[in-house]
């Protein structure tokens, strides 16, 4: 019986990644370069699941990619300082917790990428909200029930499956090939 299950999961996961669309990739490939070349900020958000890519994207982006590219990318997580994200809830409301932290740092032409399965979390969309208010440019990656977030983004992807793990897992793919362009492929980025 789990035999099955497996191989079910991994053939669903193996046609929602083949689903994701190499032309849309290739040109947010192309929108983290170009963030890089202009010094810009790229502020990374999303709860749950998609809080945990974030960070681990900023991670691999700011890290790795960085290393490889001769000057860094200016990536942040706004998950990782719990006491100001505690603080803005106790003090605000759960839903300013990117937009407090987007008003202290953010600037006209920075990027906001923006993950949710969903489409519609409050925080999130809060965000990409106050971002276009206020010129940046939004990257929003969502699942197939689209939501708020697939209206508001500048780039969208939107993969085609409601299930959250598959969804997870393919815009954590997804950020492996933004960061992986970089590492393995500096060169083509350099000129």
């Amino acid at each position: 019986m789990m035999k099955d299950f497996v191989a079910a999961y991994l053939d669903q996961q193996q046609q929602t990644q083949s689903a994701i669309s190499q032309e849309k990739v290739t040109d947010l490939i192309g929108i983290f370069h170009q963030a890089w070349k202009e010094d810009r900020r790229i502020f990374v958000v999303g709860n749950g699941g998609s809080a945990a890519n974030a960070s681990h994207f900023a991670t691999d982006l700011g890290k790795s990619a960085s290393d490889n590219m001769g000057k860094p990318f200016k990536v942040v997580s706004l998950h990782d300082n719990t006491p100001w994200i505690t603080a803005i809830s106790n003090d605000y409301a759960y839903d300013q917790i990117f937009v407090r932290q987007l008003i202290n740092f953010a600037q006209p032409g920075d990027i906001l990428f923006a993950m949710s399965v969903s489409g519609n979390s409050p925080n999130v969309v809060n965000a990409v909200e106050w971002g276009k208010k206020n010129g940046l440019y939004s990257v929003c990656l969502t699942g197939a029930q689209l939501g708020r977030l697939a209206e508001l983004g500048d780039f969208v992807i939107s993969i085609e499956s409601k299930h959250f793990g598959r969804v997870e897992d393919a815009h954590m793919g997804i950020c492996h090939m933004i960061c992986y362009a970089f590492v393995e492929h500096p060169g083509a980025f350099r000129s």
